[in-house]
């Protein structure tokens, strides 16, 4: 696609397009990719639940690196998705999208919307994970469409190759290892180049290895130690989300460094629950 261009005249226009790419090599850098590289902890939020304008600035104001939307299990629209990446001041928090599904029509879209990262659920091979990013990457290492001067570039113009070229190396890729089949390819998967993360999702592989909840379970512990140890052979990052403090701290322990503490719902609904609990048993003395 071609990017839009001005009427001005050319010197002008040559100038201009100079000034606006010192903001764009800073927009593009993703801190969240910087950090894990570095063998750093990201540590952010799974926004399940509040839709709001306001929710990336007041994750960002407790200290996430990170929001994470969900697409999966929400119902949310690529609309609402939108909106909630527009509204996400991405040189102070970078918004990463969970999307439905392994799916062209869902990852180049809401990374043309400006998503610093994507997270696939359920990934189950390493033809999979390729997909991934074959439809996050642009040409030539996958298939991304070009459109510029869109929401992702904040509207700028770009020396596009070098765009394209700074756009794959800072996105990141997120595969989720949640059932018995992606934990019997996980080697494999960990081995696909362009893959960054490898995410745990607890629920959903406690019930595919068939002990749903269970998560003091030997087999459980064991699919955790197996998906570390392909992250470590491979140099891939471990990522996990945990509903409370304990769980993070043994996770991170365990060598998990890319953390999305709990969930918007939950955090308030037992931020919520406490305080009632409390204020209840003020009122009985």
């Amino acid at each position: 696609m071609f990017q839009a261009v001005s009427g001005r005249p050319a010197a002008n226009r040559v100038d201009s397009r100079a000034n606006l790419l010192i903001g764009t090599e800073s927009m593009q850098t993703n801190p969240i990719k910087q950090t894990l590289q570095a063998g750093g902890t990201s540590l952010g939020t799974f926004v399940f639940e509040f839709n709001s304008n306001g929710i990336a600035r007041i994750a960002s104001a407790a200290g996430a690196a990170f929001a994470l939307y969900d697409m999966e299990h929400t119902g949310w629209s690529v609309e609402t998705i939108n909106r909630l990446i527009s509204t996400t001041p991405r040189s102070e928090i970078a918004p990463i999208v969970r999307v439905p599904a392994t799916e062209y029509h869902f990852v180049a879209r809401v990374l043309d919307m400006g998503a610093m990262g994507v997270m696939v659920p359920m990934c189950e091979s390493a033809e999979q994970a390729e997909r991934l990013v074959s439809y996050a990457k642009y040409p030539p290492v996958g298939r991304r469409g070009a459109a510029f001067n869109i929401a992702h570039d904040d509207y700028q113009a770009q020396d596009v190759a070098g765009y394209m070229q700074r756009a794959n190396q800072e996105g990141l890729l997120i595969a989720q290892i949640e059932t018995r089949s992606g934990l019997e390819e996980v080697e494999q998967i960990a081995a696909v180049d362009g893959i960054d993360v490898l995410w745990i999702g607890q629920t959903d592989l406690t019930s595919s290895l068939d002990i749903p909840f269970q998560f003091d379970h030997p087999d459980y512990h064991a699919a955790i130690d197996k998906v570390v140890a392909a992250c470590n052979k491979h140099g891939k990052v471990a990522g996990f989300m945990p509903l409370a403090m304990d769980e993070a701290k043994s996770m991170m322990q365990r060598g998990f460094r890319m953390i999305a503490y709990s969930g918007d719902l939950w955090i308030y609904q037992q931020s919520l629950r406490a305080a009632l609990k409390e204020l209840k048993a003020q009122e009985s003395l």
